[in-house]
Parts: C-alpha cells; sequence; structure tokens
C-alpha cells in the first residue's frame, strides 16, 4: 500500500477528501492529516508517506513552501495541490516545485481519481526503476570476478589504452595495481593440453581450470602480491607486482618453483612457467607478457615442466636449418635397405641441426617432419603397400605433427613412423613373416602371466596392432589372444599337476586374476573344471 497525507486548514475538506473519496481502489491509505505546512512537515518527517496532498494556501507555513521543503528532503515523495483559488501565480510556483497535479475547489471526484491514477502510476514507475537499480548492483557484484578478468586481459594484450580513468577502473574492480609500479609477468602453459583436455569431459575442464588457478593465485598471495587468470586453453597468466625488498627476484622464482611442483602434486599436470623481464608501469604489460610466452614457447626446444626466462634464453635467430634434396635422397635409400641404423644417423643429422635453429624453428620443425611423412608414404605407394590400415595411420600421424609440444616429441612420431615402414617393407621382402610370427610367440611364452595386451606385443615387434593381428591369423590359423589363452591353459595344467599348488595360486601365476573367469575358461578349453581336472589326475 501506497502512504498519503492529506494537508488543509479546513476540517471539512480533510473530512472529505479522506472519507468520500476510495483511496484503497488505487493502492492508498491515508495515514494522516495535518492543517497546516509547519504541522504537516513534522508529520511527514516522522512517517515518510509516498504521496501528499495539500492546500496551497494555509495560515502559518503555506502549500507552496511545504512543497519546496519536501522536495528538498524526501525528492521522491508526489506532491498534488488542492486550492478555492484560481491563481495563475500560485499555478506557476507549484509547476516551479515539481507538483504532479493541480486540483481545484470544489474537489471533482472524477478529475480527482485521474490525478491519483496519474501519481500511482509514476510511484509504481518509480519502484520498478529502484528494483532494477538494486537487481543490476547484485548482477554487477556477481560478475566482478568476470569483469576483473576481461580488464586484466586487456592490460596484458592493450595496456593502457586510457591512462586519465586508468586509477578509477582499478578502484571500481578493487584492483591493487598501480600505474606507476614495477611488474613481471608469468605465462602458464599446460603441458600436452590436447591430451589433457581430450581426456576431461567439459566439466571437468572447467574444473581443473578452476583448481590450477585457486592454486596459483593462493601461492601468489602467500609469496608475492598479483592476479592470476587463464587467456585461453591451457594458458594462464600471472601479473606480479614488485614488492621493495631486496629478495624479490629470490622469491618470483621460489614461486614459479612452488607453483610448477604444486600443480603436480595436487593435479599431477606438469607446467611450463615463461617469466617476462621485469618492466615499470602498467603500460608496458604487452611487451612482458609476449616476452613471458616466448619464454614459455621454447619448451618446444628446451623440454617440458621448466621455468623459462626471457634474459636467459640465447637464441640464434640467424641460422635456419633447409631440409635439402641430398638428405632426402639418403632417407629414401635407407628405407628402401630397411637398414634402421642408418636410417637413426641420418634422423640425428635432420633433428640436431633443427634443434639449434630457434629461427622459425617451430614450423620448419613440422614442415621437414610433414616432408620424412610424405617420403615413406610415395615409398609405400611404389611397393604398393599403402593399404587402408597404413592410410588411416598415416592421416592419424598427420595430425599428431601438430600436438606436439617439443621437438623430442616429434622426433619420436616421425622416428616410430619411418622405423615401422622399414620392418613393413622388410617383411614383405623377405615374405618370411614367420619371422614376426615367431617373435609373438616367444614373447607370450615369457610374459605370459603379466597382463599382456595386443598393444604391448605390437610394439614389441615393430608393427601396428591391426597389421600384427591379420598377419598373425593368417599364419597361424588362430588369433593372439587364442594364442596366449592357449599358453596360459597349458602352464595352468602342469601347475596343477602339483597338488601343493592352491587353485587361486595357479590362476594368478598365469595371468589371470578373476578366479571365477579362470574357472570357466579352463572348462571351456579342457572341458574339465580345474578341481575336476585335478581329481582325474593318476
Amino acid at each position: 500500500m501506497y502512504r498519503l497525507v492529506i494537508v488543509d486548514d479546513e476540517p471539512t475538506v480533510r473530512h472529505g477528501l479522506s472519507t468520500y473519496f476510495d483511496w484503497s481502489q488505487y493502492g492508498i491509505e491515508v495515514v494522516g492529516e495535518a492543517d497546516d505546512g509547519d504541522v504537516a512537515l513534522e508529520l511527514i518527517e516522522r512517517i515518510k508517506p509516498d504521496m501528499v496532498l495539500t492546500d496551497v494556501r494555509m495560515p502559518q507555513m503555506d502549500g507552496i513552501q511545504l512543497s519546496s521543503e519536501i522536495k528538498l528532503r524526501f525528492p521522491g515523495i508526489k506532491i498534488v495541490f488542492v486550492s478555492g483559488h484560481d491563481d495563475a501565480d500560485y499555478l506557476k510556483s507549484a509547476l516551479k516545485v515539481n507538483a504532479v497535479d493541480y486540483i481545484f475547489k470544489p474537489v471533482n471526484m472524477q478529475e480527482l481519481a485521474a490525478v491519483v491514477e496519474r501519481v500511482v502510476k509514476e510511484l509504481q514507475d518509480a519502484e520498478q526503476e529502484r528494483t532494477y537499480i538494486v537487481d543490476m548492483q547484485v548482477k554487477l557484484t556477481q560478475s566482478m570476478p568476470l569483469l576483473r578478468e576481461k580488464f586484466l586481459m586487456s592490460l596484458i594484450w592493450d595496456g593502457v589504452t586510457n591512462p586519465a580513468r586508468i586509477k578509477d577502473r582499478l578502484d571500481f574492480l578493487g584492483l591493487d595495481l598501480p600505474a606507476e609500479a614495477d611488474y613481471w609477468t608469468l605465462v602458464l602453459k599446460i603441458d600436452d593440453s590436447a591430451e589433457v583436455v581430450a581426456t576431461r569431459t567439459e566439466r571437468d575442464q572447467q574444473l581443473l581450470s578452476y583448481s590450477v588457478l585457486n592454486i596459483v593465485q593462493e601461492l601468489t598471495e602467500q609469496m608475492m602480491q598479483g592476479y592470476a587468470f587463464e587467456t585461453r586453453n591451457g594458458e594462464f597468466v600471472v601479473i606480479l607486482r614488485m614488492g621493495e625488498e631486496d629478495s624479490q627476484e629470490e622469491r618470483l622464482f621460489s614461486l614459479t618453483e612452488q607453483i610448477r611442483d604444486n600443480l603436480k602434486r595436487w593435479l599431477k599436470i606438469s607446467v611450463t612457467i615463461g617469466v617476462g623481464e621485469r618492466i615499470s608501469g602498467l603500460q608496458s604489460m604487452p611487451e612482458s607478457y609476449n616476452q613471458a610466452r616466448e619464454a614459455a614457447d621454447q619448451r618446444w626446444y628446451l623440454g617440458k615442466n621448466h621455468i623459462i626466462s626471457i634474459d636467459n634464453l640465447q637464441q640464434n635467430t640467424d641460422s635456419l636449418y633447409r631440409f635439402d634434396t641430398a638428405q632426402g635422397e639418403r632417407i629414401m635409400s635407407v628405407l628402401k635397405a630397411t637398414d634402421q641404423e642408418k636410417l637413426l644417423t641420418e634422423l640425428d643429422g635432420i633433428f640436431e641441426p633443427l634443434s639449434r635453429s630457434r629461427k622459425e624453428g617451430l614450423t620448419n620443425c613440422r614442415n621437414v617432419s610433414l616432408q620424412l611423412i610424405l617420403m615413406a608414404s610415395r615409398l609405400l605407394l611404389e611397393l604398393n603397400m599403402m593399404g587402408a590400415e597404413m592410410a588411416d595411420k598415416e592421416a592419424a600421424l598427420w595430425e599428431q605433427v601438430f600436438k606436439q609440444e617439443t621437438i623430442l616429441d616429434l622426433r619420436h612420431k616421425v622416428e616410430t613412423h619411418l622405423l615401422d615402414v622399414c620392418e613393413r617393407i622388410r617383411e614383405k621382402r623377405s615374405s618370411k613373416p614367420k619371422n614376426a610370427i615367431e617373435r609373438v610367440h616367444a614373447l607370450i611364452d615369457e610374459r605370459f602371466a603379466e597382463n599382456l595386451q595386443v598393444g604391448d606385443i605390437a610394439r614389441e615387434v615393430f608393427l601396428s596392432p591391426t597389421y600384427l593381428c591379420l598377419l598373425f591369423k593368417q599364419e597361424t590359423g588362430e588369433t593372439i589372444n587364442e594364442y596366449l589363452t592357449k599358453v596360459r591353459i597349458e602352464k595352468a595344467k602342469e601347475l596343477l599337476s602339483d597338488p601343493r599348488n592352491k587353485f587361486y595360486e595357479v590362476c594368478y601365476t598365469v595371468g589371470y586374476s578373476d578366479p571365477s573367469y579362470f574357472s570357466k575358461l579352463f572348462k571351456k578349453y579342457t572341458g574339465l573344471t580345474p578341481s575336476a581336472f585335478r581329481d582325474q589326475l593318476p
């Protein structure tokens, strides 16, 4: 309900206005009456109504004076004048104090109703506006972390774009970053971020980002002053404010070590941390950020899980390695000859200079790797060995080339592929795939008690799992798993012949972790359960 105070020096007018008009119909309650402006002002100060209906002429304080005081003290109160005097000067005064309307005596109830509707509409609009403002303030408070992150990202990308307003923005966001202080910037990059993301759901990815920021911010606040935020998937930035102590650089590198070690300990992730140069003033922040990012990118040459300062990098920017025709011809020759030792020597001659060439090193190394893969592909096509399985393998390798984060990882991928090509060519030329089958037999006979998988066996014989399975089936008439099971069952029969061996011990010894499953498998292959088999032994 809205509250109304009626002010008039005539009792009959006050009585008529409060009694003969249905205020409740408009959601209004008459909460007080006064016979003069000074009495009304005291009443208004005490109960603070939403609306005042006042006479213009009164003995001590007239309506114009009263309205001026109300507007000065309570600008939200709506005022309507009532007067029996059709006086233009008074009307002008009423308009000056922003009265809602002006009604003449005797009061016409329809006219009053129209005025009251206007007043209620204005009160409702004002109430909605207040509610909207409060709601926006709540939402602004809730979005403050996002606004801070947005500002910090603009700081490292664009610097201070409006120096005159920077202090006001920092105060509003609650950031303690004096414009003229000294700063460092750190860039944290999650190692193998593509694999880390691929193994997590969206929820787990968000949880990981939150956890990284939480750990980094807590350590930063414990050891220095600064703010951590995420710029893109797998990359986080820390802006560190310099203190006045002499040991600030020691604290800086102690902090980076603590960040790296704690992320490894609690989140089981490896990070490379780049450290930019010390700068003076927020305006130089993009320079420091770019330096820190460049330093972190040096993991391509230096490896993962390192703390790399831009100050310590010595780059040979004049040397650019080129993969020449002669090297390509030698690689093709050793592939055709299936000489794996010479192949490794040739790869040393390619990747060692690539690791020393920092100018466009990442792009150049990827390009060279793709050329090596293409040469192997061309040779397989010439030998009519590029089947669907090999084509799929090569397509997957092309994608992996662009996901590797160090030159060592990339070399490993290329080297493994070329060695595989060598082995396939050798098997085809010798027409003796039984060599690989014999190695598989020997491996299973030796390691049957382990949790042996087809992929493990394939790596040992330098073949892909799919190719090995096809080859083994073609040459032996049974699958690798069938042969592995046969070896295990035969060994189990041998062990069961000794009554000192418990059934569950035999199960574990031959490579099974579930005695129930072992018993069913044993019966499937022998027609007897382990206990029945032992009972029928002489």
